[in-house]
C-alpha cells in the first residue's frame, strides 16, 4: 500500500473470510520438537488453510529520473480437493496510472486491454448484470486506492498475480519519499521488495525506516546502499522475522516502509534526453528567500468547533514560530460574518508576532459559513497592501484559505463565488485551499485554486491534522524565484508539459518535457528565467544530445522509452488537470488528447479501462480496472461503476435493528462489527447527540410482554424513537402506532398507515406506508426508521423498529452516543481466527481503541430495502460492546426520551 508519493505497494492475497475483508492467516504451525543434549531446535511444517498456499510476494520496483515502474507478482497454489475462489488486493497511489495486469493460470496468461471508458463499459456491464465479479479500483486512505481483483481457481491449479503501475515522483521539502504501506495480514515464505534507483545526477543521500519492526530485526531483513548514481533497496523478512511473536501465525508486517532520497545538486538544473525526448529537472539552491506577504482565511464557522479549531490554533502557532521577519501577515476570519486581526497587512516583527500569537489563542467558533466574503476580504488586503507599497516591490504574495464546509450564507453559489475571486485576484497571486475533513464540496475548493494558480490539499480529521496544516505551509513557506519560465530553442520543441509558474518554493522541483523536432540535433540548450528577492536570475543548461544518449543507453538500467512515458504521464496529468476548468469545446479538446495519450502509452486514466478476460465456470469474463474520476467517482458513471467506487464520506451507515442488535460498518475493511445492549424494558438509550448540530436521537426499549422480568432468554426491541433539533426547534416521536412532531409547541399526528412528506426550511419528513420513514435535515443527515409488524401469535409479541444512519457526513467531529461515536473514521485489526466454543462460528483477536477482544464470526440483518432483510457478516463484540464503545453502556442511559 502507498501514497501518491511513492510508487511501490504491498498486496494481500486472501482466501476463505478474505470476501469480507479479513484473510485468514494461510499457514498453520505444526511444531515438532527434538532436543538431543545441550540442544534446542524447532521443524516447522506449513499447511494450507482452505488449501490456498500463498507461497510468494514479490514487489519490484525501478526508479529511473524520478519516473517508477513498478511490478507487484504474488503467486499461490490451490491445494485443496475443490475449487477455491482468491482475491487478490492492492493499494496503490492515486496519482500513478496502472499499465498492465495479467492473471496467469496453470501457464496460461489473461492479459489486460486498455479501452476508452465508453467501449469497456458493454463488456463491464455484461459480465455484472450475469452476477459476476469484477476487478474495481476505490478509495483507500488518504493517498491510496485500492485495486482488487477475484478468482476461482481449480483444485490443484497454481495462479500468479501480476500488476504494473507507473509514477513521477515530486520532490516536497527537499527529498522524494517513497512511503509503502506494509500489510501482509499473512506469513508469505517468499516476501520480497527490491527497489532500485537509478539517477543520472548522482545520489545525494538515501534511507529506509519500516515502524512495524524493531531496528534489530530490521537490520538482518533490510539492506540499503548507493553510490554515485546508483541505490538499492532490498527487504526480505525470513517467516521467523515474520511473525508477530515467536510461535504465532500472523504477521507483524503491517505500517510504514519509508524510503527517503535526494540527488547531487552540483548545478541547479539537469537536462536529459533519450530516443527524441528530453526532461528538465530544475531546483537552484543557495538563493535568498522572497519575502512573502500571506494573508489566512479561517473558517471559524460552528461545524470547526472541538478539536477542529484547536489544532487549527495549534497549527497557526507553530507557523507563526516559522514566519520570517521580512514577510507581513494578516488573519481574516469568517464565519456568517468577517473578523479581521488588522486593517491591513503588518510586517512579522516581533511585537507584531507575540501580539498574533494572542489573537490566534482566543480564535473561537459561531455561526455559519461565509466564504465568499472571507476570501474577498483576504485579497483585498493584499491588493491595497500592494497599491499603497505597504509590501515590498521583490515580495510576493499569497493566500491560504481553511475550511471545514460549504458556503452556506451571503453568495453561497459555487460558480459566482470563483468567479468573484478569479476576478479579484486577476492572476496576480496564487490562491491555496485547505479542505478541513470530508463533509465539503473538495472539487469547488480544487477548481478555484487551479483558477488561480493554487492547489487544493484535504487536511484529514485525525490526530496529525496541526500536523497536516503545518507540512503545507513549509512548502510553500520559502519562495526562490517569482515568475518562473523554461525557456527552449525556438523551433527546437514539440509537444511541451508547462513551462511557467507563478512561484518557485525551496525544497520542491520543476519539471519539464517535450519532444525534439530534429533528432539529430548536436546541442540542446535551456534557459530558466526568474525574480529573485534581490535581482532577475537566468539559469543556462547546455548539453551534447549525442553524449547524453550514448551515457544514459549504456546504463540500460530499466528500459529505453522511460523519457518518453514520464512525457505522455505527466502530459496526461496536466490535460486532466486543465480539463478541470474547462468548458465546451475546449474541454472536449483536452479530453481527446488526454484519452490519445492513455489508450497509445496504455495507461488507465480517469478516461480508460483495463479489461481483463478471466477464465470463469468454464466461460470467459470481462472483468475491469477503472480509474476513479476528478471527484472520487468515474467520470462516466453507470450502475456498475458506482458499485466498483465508493465515497469515503458516504459509505459509512450504521444501524440498529432487532434484539437490539448494533451494527457498525467499516467500508475500509469492508467489514462490520456487532454487539448487543441488555437492558430492561423501559430504558432509554443514548443513540445520537451531536452539539454543534443540535441533533440528538435516543431509544427506548421494549420486550415480549410474555417474557418474565428476570428472564435472560427475554428479547428486547427498540419501540420509542425520539430525534429532536435543538436550532430548528423540532422533535418527532415514533412508535409503532404512530408519529408525532413538533415544531415548537405545534403538534401533528400520523398514523403508519399514511404516506405523507412533510417538509420546511432545514427539514423533510417521509412516510411511506406501513414499511419507514425517512427524516432528513438539509443535505448531509438522513435517517431510516423502519416499522417491524411481527406475527402476533404466540401472544406477546410486539411490532418494533429499526434505526438506520443513512447518511452522517454533515454532522460535527463531536457526535456521540451508542452509534454517533462511530460516525467518525476508526480502525480494528482482526487476527488468529479459530474455531469458537460454537463449532459452526470462528472466534478472533480484535485489537480496536486500544483493547484486545475475543470477537465471534456471526451475522445480522440489514432491513433498510428488504423487509426480509439483507444478511450483514460481522464481528460480534461481547458484553454490551465493552471495549468497542467509549465507557461502558450504562453511560448511555438517559431519564427520558426527550
Amino acid at each position: 500500500m502507498a501514497t501518491a508519493r511513492w510508487p511501490c505497494l504491498v498486496l494481500a492475497l486472501l482466501s476463505g473470510l478474505a470476501a469480507s475483508g479479513f484473510p485468514r492467516s494461510p499457514y498453520r504451525l505444526l511444531e515438532k520438537r527434538s532436543l538431543p543434549e545441550g540442544v534446542s531446535t524447532f521443524t516447522k511444517v506449513y499447511q494450507a488453510v482452505n488449501g490456498i498456499e500463498v507461497y510468494s510476494t514479490k514487489i519490484t520496483c525501478k526508479v529511473t529520473s524520478r519516473f517508477a515502474h513498478n511490478v507487484v507478482t504474488t503467486r499461490a497454489v490451490n491445494r485443496a480437493e475443490n475449487a477455491q475462489e482468491v482475491f487478490f488486493d492492492v493499494d496503490l497511489p492515486k496519482t500513478a496510472f496502472i499499465t498492465n495486469f495479467t492473471l496467469t493460470i496453470d501457464g496460461v496468461t489473461y492479459p489486460g486491454n486498455i479501452k476508452e471508458k465508453e467501449v469497456a463499459k458493454k463488456q463491464y456491464e455484461k459480465a455484472v448484470s450475469q452476477g459476476k465479479t469484477a476487478g474495481l479500483v476505490k478509495a483507500s486512505g488518504r493517498k491510496l486506492e485500492k485495486f482488487t481483483v477475484s478468482v476461482n481457481v481449480a483444485a490443484g491449479s497454481k495462479v500468479t498475480f501480476e500488476l504494473t503501475y507507473e509514477e513521477l515522483l515530486k520532490r516536497r521539502q527537499g527529498k522524494y519519499e517513497m512511503y509503502l504501506k506494509v500489510q501482509p495480514k499473512q506469513l508469505v515464505r517468499d516476501f520480497e521488495i527490491e527497489v532500485d534507483i537509478f539517477e543520472p545526477q548522482g545520489l545525494s543521500m538515501l534511507d529506509a525506516q519500516a515502524s512495524f519492526i524493531t531496528n534489530d530485526l530490521l537490520g538482518s531483513a533490510l539492506t540499503k546502499s548507493f553510490s554515485g548514481k546508483k541505490g538499492h533497496v532490498s527487504f526480505k523478512p525470513s517467516l521467523d522475522q515474520q511473525r508477530s511473536c515467536p510461535t504465532c501465525t500472523d504477521s507483524l508486517l503491517n505500517g510504514d516502509f519509508t524510503i527517503t532520497y535526494d540527488v547531487n545538486r552540483e548545478s541547479p538544473a539537469n537536462v536529459q534526453i533519450v530516443n527524441g525526448y528530453f526532461v528538465h529537472f530544475f531546483a537552484p539552491q543557495g538563493l535568498p528567500v522572497v519575502p512573502k506577504n500571506v494573508v489566512f482565511v479561517i473558517d471559524i464557522s460552528g461545524s470547526m468547533s472541538g478539536r477542529k479549531i484547536q489544532q487549527t490554533r495549534e497549527a497557526l502557532l507553530k507557523i507563526l514560530d516559522d514566519v520570517k521577519e521580512d514577510d507581513y501577515l494578516n488573519f481574516i476570519l469568517f464565519s456568517g460574518g468577517v473578523t479581521t486581526w488588522k486593517d491591513h497587512l503588518v510586517q512579522a516583527t516581533p511585537e507584531n508576532l507575540q501580539e498574533a500569537r494572542a489573537f490566534v489563542r482566543k480564535i473561537g467558533v459561531d455561526g455559519m459559513t461565509n466564504i465568499n466574503d472571507g476570501l474577498l476580504t483576504g485579497i483585498t488586503v493584499l491588493n491595497e497592501a500592494r497599491k499603497e507599497h505597504r509590501v515590498p516591490e521583490r515580495s510576493t504574495s499569497i493566500v491560504i484559505m481553511l475550511t471545514d464546509g460549504d458556503a452556506n450564507t451571503g453568495e453561497s453559489r459555487p460558480e459566482k463565488i470563483q468567479e468573484n475571486v478569479r476576478n479579484a485576484i486577476g492572476g496576480k497571486f496564487p490562491l491555496y485551499n485547505l479542505g478541513f475533513g470530508n463533509n465539503l464540496n473538495y472539487n469547488f475548493l480544487e477548481t478555484m485554486a487551479l483558477q488561480n494558480h493554487g492547489l487544493a490539499r484535504r487536511i484529514y480529521e485525525d490526530s496529525d491534522a496541526s500536523l497536516q496544516l503545518q507540512g503545507f505551509y513549509e512548502e510553500v513557506a520559502n519562495p526562490l524565484l517569482m515568475d518562473v519560465e523554461v525557456q527552449y530553442p525556438e523551433n527546437a520543441i514539440l509537444d511541451l508539459t508547462q513551462n511557467t509558474y507563478q512561484h518557485f518554493y525551496d525544497g520542491s522541483e520543476i519539471v519539464v518535457a517535450g519532444r525534439l523536432l530534429d533528432e539529430e540535433m548536436n546541442s540542446f540548450k535551456a534557459d530558466v528565467k526568474g525574480q529573485g528577492a534581490i535581482n532577475d536570475l537566468t539559469f543556462t543548461e547546455e548539453v551534447d544530445v549525442k553524449e547524453m544518449e550514448k551515457a544514459l543507453q549504456e546504463q540500460g538500467y530499466i528500459f529505453g522509452d522511460f523519457i518518453e512515458r514520464l512525457w505522455a504521464y505527466l502530459t496526461i496529468e496536466q490535460l486532466l488537470e486543465k480539463r478541470k476548468n474547462a468548458h465546451g469545446e475546449e474541454k472536449e479538446n483536452l479530453t481527446a488528447q488526454a484519452l490519445d495519450l492513455s489508450l497509445k502509452y496504455h495507461f488507465v486514466t480517469p478516461l480508460t479501462s483495463m479489461v481483463v478476460t478471466k477464465p470463469e465456470d468454464n466461460e470467459d469474463q470481462a472483468a475491469i480496472a477503472d480509474k476513479p474520476g476528478e471527484d472520487g467517482t468515474p467520470l462516466t458513471p453507470s450502475r456498475s461503476w458506482m458499485v466498483g467506487y465508493q465515497h469515503p464520506q458516504t459509505s459509512h451507515y450504521n444501524y440498529v435493528d432487532g434484539d437490539p442488535h448494533f451494527i457498525i460498518r467499516v467500508p475500509e475493511k469492508e467489514d462490520a462489527i456487532c454487539f448487543n445492549i441488555d437492558e430492561a424494558p423501559g430504558t432509554v438509550l443514548r443513540l445520537v447527540q451531536d452539539p454543534v448540530t443540535g441533533l440528538t436521537v435516543n431509544g427506548q426499549i421494549i420486550g415480549d410482554k410474555t417474557a418474565s422480568p428476570d428472564s435472560k432468554a427475554r428479547r428486547t426491541y427498540f419501540g420509542r424513537l425520539g430525534i429532536a433539533h435543538t436550532h430548528l426547534d423540532f422533535r418527532v416521536e415514533v412508535t409503532p402506532e404512530k408519529i408525532t412532531l413538533w415544531n415548537g409547541a405545534a403538534q401533528s399526528i400520523f398514523s403508519w398507515l399514511d404516506t405523507v412528506t412533510i417538509t420546511q426550511d432545514g427539514l423533510s419528513v417521509t412516510i411511506n406506508r406501513k414499511k419507514n420513514m425517512l427524516v432528513s435535515f438539509g443535505e448531509g443527515v438522513t435517517f431510516l426508521i423502519v416499522l417491524h409488524q411481527v406475527w402476533k401469535q404466540p401472544p406477546g409479541h410486539q411490532d418494533f423498529l429499526g434505526f438506520y444512519v443513512v447518511d452522517s457526513h454533515r454532522m460535527s467531529a463531536q457526535t456521540h452516543g451508542l452509534l454517533g461515536q462511530f460516525f467518525h473514521p476508526f480502525d480494528f485489526e482482526v487476527s488468529d481466527i479459530r474455531p469458537g466454543s460454537d463449532p459452526s462460528k470462528l472466534d478472533a483477536t480484535m485489537v480496536v481503541k486500544s483493547h484486545r477482544l475475543v470477537v465471534t464470526r456471526g451475522s445480522q440483518k440489514d432491513y433498510r430495502k428488504d423487509a426480509n432483510g439483507t444478511k450483514v457478516v460481522c464481528w460480534f463484540v461481547h458484553n454490551n460492546g465493552e471495549g468497542l464503545i467509549d465507557g461502558v453502556h450504562t453511560d448511555y442511559i438517559i431519564p427520558a426520551l426527550f
